[in-house]
């Protein structure tokens, strides 16, 4: 009964801040120069019957109350440019299933290789295993996302012309995987190796070794088991960032995902399509941490939900 109402104690103020973030991205969006008709061979005239039509010439507290009521209906209107008159919900539904396509792929990548990675370079700590880990989970972290893309383009599609730029022809999905999965492999390599010896001088663990464990069984089973609450702290953002789609990966390898539409919706100032992207997205994480928190009493009882 406490776990419970400590649960629906989270949900409500999983609620109050996805309002939040609503609220500041309709107002912060609209403080942008413009309007989503400016790009359009259009005349003045023209431009101010698509505004009026819109109600985009109504004071911005109008348009927000406005907004909020339809969402509450399930209505997040319909695209004003990248593709007009389209109900934003079959836009988000349809570009939420290529990226997930993808994320799911690049998100096993990470965990099979970052966990892993991170309890060899514990179990070789000050080791030669250990340091190369280590250098290679830094150079992964410090280069930006676009700059993977390019390389692994220049590299095996330009040089080795082993895979396709084009997303949609066999083995196009390669690339944007390694893209998306390389930077949470790294910090999950990090992270993980972190957590391992923060608990390898436990008493626990010291009994173990008595009882004759060898000491990869000791780290990969015993050690850890007690060091995933960290880890899964970060698996739940990561996975909703991963599931989404990255912007860069999505964009440099023009991948039809909720990435590449949020991009493009800034850019060409389609209001009701970012409003659209940026709901969904901060549900997922929400809701993705939300999971975690209640994983963590699976975990580790002794942590209490707050």
């Amino acid at each position: 009964m406490e776990l419970t109402r400590k649960i629906l104690k989270r949900v409500l103020m999983a609620v109050f801040s996805l309002f939040v973030i609503i609220t500041l991205t309709f107002f912060l969006m609209n403080l942008i120069p413009g309007d989503p008709f400016m790009s359009e061979k259009a005349t003045e005239e023209s431009r101010a019957v698509l505004i009026a039509k819109y109600g985009l010439d109504q004071p911005v507290i109008v348009q927000y109350g406005r907004y909020l009521k339809n969402l509450l209906h399930g209505d997040m209107g319909t695209s004003y440019v990248l593709q007009k008159g389209r109900d934003i919900r079959t836009i988000v539904t349809e570009s939420f299933a290529v990226s997930v396509k993808l994320g799911v792929r690049a998100l096993l990548v990470a965990i099979l290789l970052g966990i892993p990675l991170g309890c060899i370079a514990g179990l070789f700590k000050d080791r030669l295993p250990d340091g190369i880990i280590r250098v290679v989970s830094a150079v992964g972290i410090s280069i930006p996302g676009y700059v993977n893309a390019a390389v692994l383009m220049l590299v095996f599609a330009v040089t080795l012309r082993v895979l396709p730029v084009s997303y949609g022809k066999p083995g196009g999905s390669v690339m944007p995987i390694i893209t998306l999965a390389m930077y949470p492999t790294c910090y999950l390599a990090r992270l993980t190796r972190a957590s391992i010896l923060e608990v390898m001088g436990q008493d626990y663990l010291k009994t173990e070794r008595a009882k004759g464990m060898s000491e990869a069984v000791v780290i990969f089973v015993h050690a850890l088991k007690n060091s995933l609450v960290p880890i899964i702290t970060y698996l739940g953002p990561l996975t909703a960032s991963v599931l989404t789609g990255g912007f860069v990966a999505e964009s440099v390898f023009n991948v039809p995902g909720l990435g590449r539409y949020f991009v493009n919706a800034i850019s060409a100032r389609d209001y009701t399509l970012i409003m659209g992207v940026t709901v969904f997205y901060a549900a997922l994480i929400i809701f993705m941490n939300l999971v975690c928190d209640i994983l963590y009493q699976i975990v580790d009882p002794r942590i209490k939900i707050g």
